[in-house]
């Protein structure tokens, strides 16, 4: 498991920084390896330069977001096969190392709101479901190579709004995308209504 210093719960991979906040809901996003072209990120670091640090990287998650929404990359999530793999994942340990509140497979990421539970820290949970996920996939579709990017974005819940809101987006996301009407309708979601 990723230890971290108690007194400085941040730490950072690389891109992003990640924050380890013990057993406190967190919001937590990663994507296929292939689902956001190098010459995109190019493009907008010469396209945001200009604003302050705070704006530009609001902009830049705000492009983040719409670039993913499109559907860029094989997006091998259609797949049911590779979805039902990601949905067993995020069910397995339920309960055991994290509480899942809830959760989103889009074709070329996922969204998860869960609580770490006891020693577990967000990052081993991640890696586990990115580590055992690309392996089932990358043998099924008879590929190999990186399946998932290697970060994932990661907040940190501060309230009971923060956590209604990020619930929402979370459900939401397949009808903000355009992919269904209303998140229950939503296969490969927490709320699918076939799952009542």
């Amino acid at each position: 498991m990723t230890v971290t210093d108690d007194n400085n719960p941040w730490r950072s991979r690389g891109y992003l920084p990640h924050s380890e906040a013990g057993e406190t809901p967190q919001m937590l996003g990663f994507r296929l390896a292939d689902s956001l072209p190098s010459t995109l990120f190019a493009r907008w670091e010469d396209e945001l330069q200009h604003l302050p640090h705070d704006a530009a990287s609001l902009e830049r998650r705000k492009r983040i977001e719409a670039a993913l929404d499109a559907g860029h990359g094989e997006s091998w999530l259609k797949d049911a096969r590779i979805s039902d793999i990601v949905e067993r994942a995020f069910l397995h340990f339920d309960a055991e190392r994290y509480r899942l509140h809830a959760w989103v497979i889009m074709p070329n990421h996922v969204h998860v709101v869960a609580t770490p539970l006891a020693n577990w820290t967000l990052a081993d949970i991640t890696h586990s479901w990115k580590s055992f996920t690309a392996k089932k996939a990358n043998t099924m579709v008879n590929r190999s190579g990186l399946f998932w990017a290697r970060e994932y974005f990661d907040r940190v819940i501060r309230d009971e709004v923060h956590f209604a809101n990020a619930v929402s987006y979370v459900e939401r996301n397949s009808v903000k995308a355009g992919l269904c009407g209303r998140p229950e309708d939503w296969r490969y979601s927490s709320v699918w209504e076939g799952r009542r």
